[in-house]
């Protein structure tokens, strides 16, 4: 049976932190699902569309990592698909404080689906979506952020916002 397991975010926009996890859980799972949680709370600058074909262009040089979107409790997707693992990426012990309330929800939901936390590189530990928005938002340099199109599709969502 292939390892296949499951990297949920927002993704608003994907950033280098969030393509290194994937990368490296690519190399340890046979399948890789990044999937892009609806989250209705949240107040997303970019659309569940756009964040995926987003997501598809940064990973289409992994041909294990599949993109996706899902609205509800992330273990039902990860059971829809057959996944026994999360990925989560960390960059800090704030994010552990975080991930370990969710990892333990879902273990209580479905004791099938094992989380698996990724720490960042170093270079990536300070780094957030939001941070990412509020340089770009002021016009700063984020090359060493995001990739190049998603650089691109920033400048065009805040260049659009000044018109």
């Amino acid at each position: 049976m292939p390892k296949i397991a499951i990297c949920p975010g927002s993704f608003d926009p994907i950033t280098f932190g969030h393509l290194d996890i994937i990368q490296r859980g690519a190399r340890v799972f046979d399948e890789i699902h990044v999937v892009v949680l609806n989250n209705s709370a949240k107040n997303s600058l970019f659309s569940v569309e756009e964040r995926l074909e987003l997501i598809r262009k940064v990973t289409e040089h992994l041909p294990n990592v599949k993109v996706d979107s899902f609205q509800g409790l992330t273990v039902n997707y990860a059971e829809k698909v057959n996944a026994s693992a999360i990925i989560r990426g960390l960059r800090a012990v704030s994010d552990f404080e975080y991930e370990m309330q969710g990892t333990s929800m879902n273990r209580l939901l479905n004791e099938k689906v094992e989380t698996f936390f990724i720490m960042t590189k170093n270079q990536y530990s300070f780094l957030s979506s939001s941070i990412v928005k509020e340089v770009a938002r002021y016009g700063g340099d984020i090359s060493e952020l995001v990739p190049e199109v998603v650089e691109q599709a920033l400048n065009e969502k805040y260049q659009d916002q000044l018109l």
